[in-house]
């Protein structure tokens, strides 16, 4: 399950591309235009996903097309445009967070935000010291810390350069499961206390489902598919790309209750109630939630004397024998695809409309 809390109000960024860009042996062609909070690049290695933000920030330029953000040109070939990096005001996140040796955690921060316009300076030192938990860092240096810090104090010097838009790649790739939660909690308040646009790159569908609202799908240098992530990342024909045990549904819920002595938090969402593991989120607030279709188990009639916390009726609303899947909903009706009323269970949770690997 991924789970992250989501803001009532949130920046956002329109983002226009239509590029072309040889690399060697390798193509880049993308097109695509969204708007989002935060916008999910998602594929497997060599998709092209690291070579279309150096497109973004400049590091790389394309042979032909435009890239806009908010309406602003950052690059176009017909017009003649291409702003050098530093004028694009974009922050980088690397995939390895490339801090300066030699500085103390307070001077890499700070080295971004010392070059920017006074006028620009709306983002202070001091919220991000606090935002990203860098007190006890700051006098230390980069070989001192572990991964999950120093990629904190990258974090936190890209913000303080004052961007318009946060690019983000693979910023969890080199660190263990343990500090990927941690940096991922950190990424949350960012986006819930900032309201930075943020675009952010990974393979992980577990982090584009928690954190992304919009995603584009990259395969072999070309954008397959653009859309809200849970229709995206829910499609049966994209499963060779988005992986073949991971196809699934993304939903939100509110938190409706904690049970600390079990370790369990009730889910209020359209289709119910979900029993899930302790989620990190106060009573009310909103949560995304992805359910696997493998977690999904039928029955023909009510389980019993079964382990399973959420048991919803429905029925089969179609059937795809040669993707060995169907699809489901919650809503207790006849289906035209199936005469028969199953029940379906899973392990944490389940969407409204999901689907499923058949066992019939």
């Amino acid at each position: 399950m991924a789970h992250a809390a989501l803001a009532e109000v949130r920046g956002s960024a329109m983002i226009d591309v239509d590029i072309e860009q040889r690399l060697g042996s390798f193509e880049l062609s993308v097109s695509f235009r969204a708007e989002a909070p935060i916008l999910g690049l998602f594929g497997r290695s060599g998709s092209g996903k690291t070579s279309l933000v150096n497109a973004f920030a400049g590091v790389s330029r394309p042979q032909r097309g435009h890239i806009v953000v908010n309406g602003e040109a950052l690059f176009d070939s017909d017009g003649g445009v291409d702003l050098p990096p530093e004028r694009r005001r974009l922050g980088y996140v690397f995939q390895d967070d490339l801090l300066f040796p030699h500085l103390s955690v307070e001077a890499n921060i700070l080295y971004g935000f010392h070059r920017a316009p006074q006028a620009a300076r709306a983002i202070e030192p001091g919220h991000i010291v606090e935002l990203l938990g860098l007190e006890r860092l700051l006098r230390r240096f980069p070989a001192a810390l572990s991964g999950g810090e120093r990629q904190r104090v990258a974090i936190g010097r890209a913000l303080l350069a004052q961007p318009r838009l946060l690019l983000m790649d693979e910023p969890l790739a080199s660190l263990d499961v343990l500090r990927q939660n941690e940096v991922l909690r950190y990424i949350e308040q960012l986006r819930d206390d900032l309201h930075i646009p943020i675009v952010y790159v990974s393979h992980s569908v577990g982090e584009i489902t928690r954190l992304a609202d919009i995603v584009v799908l990259l395969a072999d240098g070309k954008s397959l598919a653009v859309g809200d992530v849970d229709d995206v990342m829910g499609r049966l024909e994209l499963r060779p790309h988005t992986g073949r045990y991971e196809a699934g549904a993304v939903i939100e819920a509110t938190v409706a209750s904690h049970d600390l002595t079990d370790g369990l938090a009730t889910l209020k969402f359209q289709g119910g109630e979900l029993v899930v593991p302790s989620v990190e989120a106060l009573i009310g607030e909103r949560v995304r939630v992805r359910i696997r279709a493998r977690d999904v188990a039928l029955a023909t009639e009510p389980p019993r004397r079964v382990s399973v916390l959420n048991i919803l009726k429905g029925s089969v609303a179609a059937s795809l024998p040669n993707q060995g899947c169907c699809s489901w909903t919650s809503r207790s009706r006849r289906s035209t695809y199936c005469d028969r009323t199953r029940y379906c269970a899973i392990s944490s949770s389940f969407a409204m409309t999901f689907t499923f690997r058949s066992s019939t």
